[in-house]
């Protein structure tokens, strides 16, 4: 059974270890880099989860219950407002391999949906780079939709990245 836990302060070290996992697995998933993420402090790790634990940004690691001490997957999101809409942008999203296509990406997807309509936004938005095709389709099988907006990868700018969207409120 998959558990998901809020990231805080008090789980700041797993959630830097959980992280460096991702960065390492898929570095072409994440404006972040394995390089750049491995020199934050300590202080930054704990700083970074007490953001992902408010109303203006969430985040959650998930956990097999028969392994509570190593988290499987990874999702944050951060409350924006575009145009007179009301986001969430999800970033971070990450599964590691061998609990993939198991159900851990919807439950993380889940865990975000509810929380964005407790502060009744509107949607929930991530970019995706044209070369992470599994993700794309694991977006699409959750009810995101290309918005039409693209843009250059930061880390890779011949890369482009796509807007995904999900309506919350139909």
């Amino acid at each position: 059974m998959i558990l998901l836990k809020p990231i805080a302060p008090d789980t700041a070290m797993l959630f830097k270890a959980v992280r460096l996992r991702a960065l390492a697995d898929s570095p072409w998933a994440f404006s972040g880099t394995y390089a750049r993420e491995s020199e934050l402090s300590n202080q930054e790790w704990i700083q970074r989860s007490a953001r992902w634990n408010g109303d203006d940004g969430i985040g959650f690691l998930a956990f097999d219950s028969l392994d509570d001490e190593n988290a499987c997957g990874l999702v944050a999101c951060y409350v924006e407002n575009d145009g007179g809409i009301a986001s969430g942008h999800i970033i971070s999203m990450w599964v590691a391999p061998a609990f993939r296509r198991v159900g851990v990406g919807f439950m993380l997807i889940d865990g975000l949906k509810n929380w964005a309509r407790e502060r009744g936004l509107d949607q929930l938005t991530l970019m995706v780079t044209s070369v992470n095709h599994g993700a794309m389709d694991f977006y699409r099988r959750v009810g995101f939709r290309m918005s039409g907006k693209t843009g250059p990868y930061p880390n890779d700018p011949a890369i482009i990245e796509h807007e995904m969207a999900l309506p919350l409120n139909p």
